[in-house]
């Protein structure tokens, strides 16, 4: 006979598997699950996913939570320590890697993160710190959940555009992040490798991370550029997200709203063709040095909400990365903090020392990045007004040739975009009296710097909008905030106005005006504006907000549908099949001081004009390159005008070393070939398929597409 339990006991049994099911380990277990899969389906092997796993969770991830809660206690959460440890380890492996490159000896790398290991586990006050803190707070599973499907989007959307691509079609900068990891591999001070002995005027940390998870696990960097290196940071930088803004509005609810809106909720797209941008975080891939130093700079503002004295270390830490990490975050943080100072310098008649003390920290390593990091170099950034109203202004009317903009045109352009971001962040408007908090003042600094160098610098490639985008998760933070502290409305109403802004916003897309090119664009907008202003001037912020939001609402799901919704392959293979095996083949005979000559500069020709973005032949060999590609080196970009034609117009800074490199190529001779080699140190040459060449060189490898030819010594 069988005893059925008591129905209590099937209770307590029901409630303990949903605990398990909601737990907040599940959702990270699935989602790095199918991280593995696609990984695997996308042509990674298994050794390499097993060592980059083990290095990224004993050499990087361990030591720096290990560091996060003993300088700084502990996060409320599990989750915050990992998030957050991670992006300390990251920090402590660059500052590691590099005096271990410049010693000549890269895997030295290893030895801070196995001390602190050993640290931490032989000195018995530290050994709590591997429980963590006694109380802690609990993740909600629901959270969790969501949190893991933004991850999961995250994947999905990499996985169509760039993890399932072979790499000779995957995004046009691909190349240049490998070819700097491969400068960072083996040499220090870093140059440009596809120009030799220009200055490397770029943030370049995160290729001394790659560089350094190459030397340790073995794994090509071809792999960790396009396929496994930055998830794991864009996955920690939406827990942190999550994790300031549960801080920051009181609850979960808040944190996981405020990566919504960070990840997902775009400015209302009126007339196609002209966008006013509110930035999107998809520049996870396309753009590593933006995700890098986001991750860095995430818990930098989560340190300066309060703490132990001993968070200074790392928050010290954190900043030193930062110098060299993204160029764009120490301004940004710096701004926010003059914010709080002077602010509260007028409310308090007292300015506390700790922000003072923050403020001297940043502007220091700020100035170290100028002027050591940069070199004093802007990379082409610019004070330029309205530059980024004005490329859009040529986009809409279609103009080829620099003209003439009216000023006043510019700056209702300026408004326009304002307007729009106000769609995204209006929330910011309920802020009230919390406004003035520290914390708060802080992110709204951090938000008004990025938006103001947005309308107020210039750039070539508009490059500018990355301070936009660094302030996006701030902005988004700060609006939630503001919309959970301002007087409530009706859910239903708030509903209802949201589903009416969508309309509106439908409509208006679909509405045709006379008139000039500003009128065209501008006119759609004003007509939303209108209505919002309408219901703003009854004094219903929330009612407003909820409008204004669900003017972003189309634009925002068809961006995000975008993005994970397959579409007909039409990209062009820029990179030849056998380009990689005969990079490496060459990578594997030759010392990585050697210099290699290449007639290969152009990616495609645009009207007769060369498109320089070329990178592969240095990055696929690791080696530096006389001349391959120069669109992004500071000799182009400084000579670069605002309004005069793409950047990738703008020809070679040095004519006399381009005209011998060609030359080699176009009219083999010993005279030329000799040339070469004794005035630029030339040894080998990469190129396609030309016979002449044999006559001259050495013929040491050759395939369909590439041939590599050995200098003879002179």
């Amino acid at each position: 006979m069988t005893l059925a339990p008591p129905e209590s006991t099937l209770v307590r049994l029901s409630m303990s598997r949903g605990r398990r099911l909601g737990s907040r380990w599940v959702p990270a277990a699935l989602v790095c699950a199918g991280a593995v899969g696609v990984f695997l389906w996308c042509g990674v092997s298994g050794r390499d996913l097993a060592a980059f796993a083990a290095y990224l969770g004993v050499g990087v991830a361990l030591p720096g939570t290990l560091l996060w809660r003993g300088l700084t206690g502990g996060g409320r959460s599990m989750a915050e320590d990992l998030a957050a440890g991670l992006a300390l380890g990251y920090a402590v492996e660059v500052l590691a890697y590099i005096p271990a490159r410049a010693a000549g000896a890269p895997l030295l790398v290893v030895v801070p993160p196995a001390a602190v290991l050993c640290a931490f586990a032989f000195v018995p006050r530290l050994r709590r710190h591997w429980r963590g803190p006694a109380v802690r707070e609990r993740l909600p599973g629901w959270c969790a959940w969501v949190l893991a499907g933004i991850v999961a989007y995250l994947i999905a959307w990499s996985t169509l555009f760039l993890y399932r691509l072979p790499v000779g079609t995957a995004y046009v900068d691909m190349p240049y992040h490998l070819s700097l990891v491969g400068e960072a591999r083996h040499h220090f001070p870093l140059t440009l490798p596809s120009v030799l002995g220009e200055r490397l005027s770029y943030h370049w940390y995160v290729y001394a991370e790659m560089a350094a998870t190459s030397w340790v696990t073995g794994i090509e960097p071809v792999t960790l550029v396009y396929r496994l290196s930055t998830l794991p940071m864009a996955a920690a930088m939406v827990v942190l997200v999550a994790v300031l803004g549960r801080r920051l509005g009181g609850s979960w609810g808040a944190g996981v709203a405020a990566a919504g809106v960070t990840y997902f909720l775009f400015g209302p797209v009126l007339v196609e063709g002209a966008e006013f941008t509110s930035r999107s975080m998809f520049t996870v891939w396309a753009s590593p040095t933006q995700t890098f130093g986001a991750l860095l700079f995430a818990p930098v503002v989560l340190l300066l909400l309060g703490g132990p004295r001993s968070r200074w270390a790392a928050l010290g830490v954190l900043l030193l990365a930062l110098t060299g990490a993204k160029a764009t975050y120490l301004p940004l943080l710096l701004a926010g903090l003059l914010l709080v100072v002077v602010v509260r310098g007028v409310v308090e008649r007292r300015v506390r020392g700790e922000w003072l003390a923050a403020a001297g920290a940043t502007l220091t390593c700020l100035a170290f990045a100028q002027f050591v990091v940069f070199g004093q170099r802007a990379q082409g950034t610019v004070l330029a007004p309205f530059a980024a109203m004005r490329a859009l202004w040529e986009t809409v009317a279609g103009v080829g040739t620099p003209v003439a903009v009216p000023v006043g045109e510019l700056v209702v352009l300026a408004g326009v975009h304002l307007f729009c971001l106000a769609c995204v962040w209006g929330g910011v408007a309920g802020l009230g009296r919390r406004a003035l908090e520290p914390p708060v003042l802080l992110l709204l600094g951090i938000g008004a710097a990025g938006i103001g160098a947005a309308v107020l610098l210039g750039h070539p490639s508009q490059s500018q909008l990355y301070f936009l985008e660094g302030a996006r998760p701030y902005l988004s933070i700060a609006a939630v905030c503001g919309v959970l502290a301002a007087p409530r409305v009706p859910w239903a109403l708030a509903a209802c106005l949201l589903g009416l802004g969508a309309g509106g916003a439908l409509v208006a897309s679909g509405l045709e005006f006379s008139g000039g090119t500003a009128a065209r664009v501008v006119l759609p907008y004003l007509v939303l504006a209108a209505g919002a202003l309408l219901l703003w001037r009854r004094g219903h912020v929330l009612a407003v907000v909820a409008l204004l939001t669900g003017y972003a609402v189309p634009a925002s799901v068809q961006e995000v549908a975008g993005h994970v919704l397959p579409e007909e392959d039409k990209r062009e293979r820029l990179i030849p099949e056998g380009a990689l095996e005969a990079g490496r083949w060459l990578r594997a005979h030759s010392s990585p001081d050697d210099v290699v000559a290449t007639d290969l500069h152009c990616r495609y020709r645009w009207w007769q004009v060369c498109d320089s973005r070329h990178y592969w032949v240095s990055g696929f060999t690791e080696r530096r390159v006389l001349v391959e590609g120069w669109a992004y080196a500071e000799s182009t970009l400084s000579r670069a005008r605002s309004f005069e034609g793409s950047y990738l117009a703008v020809p070679f800074a040095d004519p006399p070393r381009l005209a011998a490199n060609d030359a080699v190529f176009r009219e083999p001779s010993a005279e030329n070939v000799r040339l070469l080699a004794q005035k630029y140190g030339v040894k080998w040459l990469f190129t396609g398929i030309n016979p002449e060449l044999g006559k001259f060189a050495r013929l040491r490898f050759r395939n369909a597409t590439s041939s590599v030819y050995q200098l003879p010594e002179w």
